[in-house]
């Protein structure tokens, strides 16, 4: 659903750089929710998962932000982590210079992570440590924005770069051509994340669950 969206717009997309594709605007529930506590509340460290996005560096410093890039997705498809293999000829992965390598947070704490799609794209191995890396490293209160691929038809969605707008809006780009790796439940989402207080999804009809998950 959403690789067609992005068939629909690239005719009036605007110029287009680098290895990334047209965007188009989406509503988000989640962001919207979210922007206004970015708004209200200066001096929030955040996490924003992905390739660099000016528009996001620009948005949340203007709002007296501090913000730290990680691109796990990119970082876990690209390096070299596997050790070896197990008795069912699967892949070992370094999890612990992954997440050293991608997640170094120097024993800094955050209250916000843009994570947007990365779990559906991580290698299995990688998922369940990201989230636990994430809930130590999160203060009390804070938040992840989280989108998730609801179950398509369609052999392959793209990987798309998310980019924050002053409206209720995200701009999603198509990116590098991963293929995701698995599509959540609300159940298997809620499991992912149960040590967390707090669960809220958004409705959306693009293919997309929205969810802000509370530390």
């Amino acid at each position: 659903m959403i690789k067609r969206l992005f068939e629909k717009k690239a005719e009036n997309s605007g110029n287009v750089t680098g290895p990334f594709g047209p965007k188009y605007r989406r509503y988000s529930g989640a962001w919207a929710t979210l922007r206004k506590r970015l708004q209200s509340e200066a001096g929030l460290r955040v996490v924003d998962a992905g390739a660099t996005s000016p528009n996001n560096i620009n948005y949340l410093t203007n709002l007296g932000q501090s913000i730290f890039l990680s691109d796990p997705v990119n970082d876990a498809l690209t390096g070299d982590w596997q050790t070896g293999k197990d008795e069912d000829d699967n892949p070992i992965l370094n999890v612990d210079g992954y997440l050293d390598h991608t997640l170094q947070f120097s024993g800094r704490m955050f209250d916000v992570v843009l994570l947007w799609t990365t779990l559906d794209y991580l290698p299995e191995p990688f998922v369940v440590p990201v989230v636990e890396h994430l809930h130590r490293s999160m203060n009390i209160g804070g938040q992840i924005l989280a989108f998730f691929h609801a179950k398509s038809k369609e052999e392959q969605l793209p990987y798309c770069r998310f980019h924050v707008t002053d409206t209720d809006d995200v701009e999603m780009q198509q990116a590098q051509p991963y293929v995701i790796q698995r599509t959540f439940t609300n159940r298997s989402i809620q499991e992912l994340f149960s040590r967390w207080s707090g669960f809220r999804q958004f409705l959306a009809k693009d293919g997309l669950y929205e969810v802000l998950i509370t530390r």
